[in-house]
């Protein structure tokens, strides 16, 4: 690697009504689409791209958008400058501006790629257009030099996450692995518990089994797709466990 460091760079690209059939506590919720910019010395990557556009979807969540294009120009860079492109899942609000990329790799997870092709999964124009060129994955791999993938099944089959290696430590961007920043620090408490309160009947927290991986790299940021808030951990250390979640 150069002398460069390799940093990350939110982009807001808008967001949606998501209605109150889709929450937990029945009530309609505001959402914000995020993406992420990785600045590496070998080029820049680029974490989701936004959402996508279709009569249904639009009357279904009310969103607003940022334009892509626009976005990136606030980081001074364009589209000419991505070299590579990652997309936590395939729905229509984190694939949006593939399009625009034509040529450009796309990484997903090869388990995403084809539910993808399933009817009422995403927009199809989204997933197959003129120029897309995929590079699937099945499971962990390096990407760049400090830059890998993780798989982080839950919100789809094919989820996946990222984990940034920069000057001040791991930045993971964990796209839609979490809803909200609480949810991460939910499963991160479950992982860390040492299972011995005096009640050996009660049930153990559970969390998913990647939760014990992206610990393990002790990050400083845990940064997310749909929440502007940020997990940083308190410095406690966390248990480590070949077992995975329960």
């Amino acid at each position: 690697m150069t002398n460069r460091a390799t940093r990350v760079d939110r982009l807001g690209l808008g967001g949606f009504l998501r209605p109150g059939s889709e929450t937990v506590d029945g009530q309609p919720r505001v959402e914000v689409v995020l993406a992420y910019l990785v600045h590496h010395p070998e080029g820049l990557l680029l974490l989701d791209t936004g959402m996508g556009s279709h009569p249904e979807v639009d009357a279904h969540y009310r969103p607003w958008r940022t334009d892509l294009r626009a976005a990136l120009r606030t980081r001074g860079v364009s589209l000419d400058d991505v070299r590579l492109v990652v997309n936590c899942h395939l729905h229509f609000d984190h694939c949006g501006g593939n399009p625009l990329l034509a040529g450009v790799p796309v990484f997903a997870q090869r388990t995403e790629r084809e539910l993808a092709e399933g009817a009422d999964y995403t927009l199809p124009e989204l997933v197959d257009f003129p120029g897309v060129r995929y590079e699937l994955l099945d499971g962990a791999a390096e990407l760049l030099p400090g830059v890998r993938v993780l798989a982080t099944p839950g919100h789809t089959a094919g989820h996946q996450s990222l984990a940034v290696q920069t000057d001040d430590g791991t930045v993971v961007l964990a796209g839609q692995s979490h809803d909200h920043a609480s949810d991460f620090t939910a499963h991160a408490l479950a992982a860390s518990w040492p299972g011995s309160d005096g009640n050996e009947t009660a049930a153990a927290p559970s969390y998913p089994a990647w939760m014990d991986e992206i610990l393990a790299l002790d990050p400083r940021r845990v940064l997310f797709a749909h929440d502007e808030a940020v997990w940083e951990p308190s410095r406690a250390p966390h248990r480590t466990s070949s077992v995975g979640g329960r």
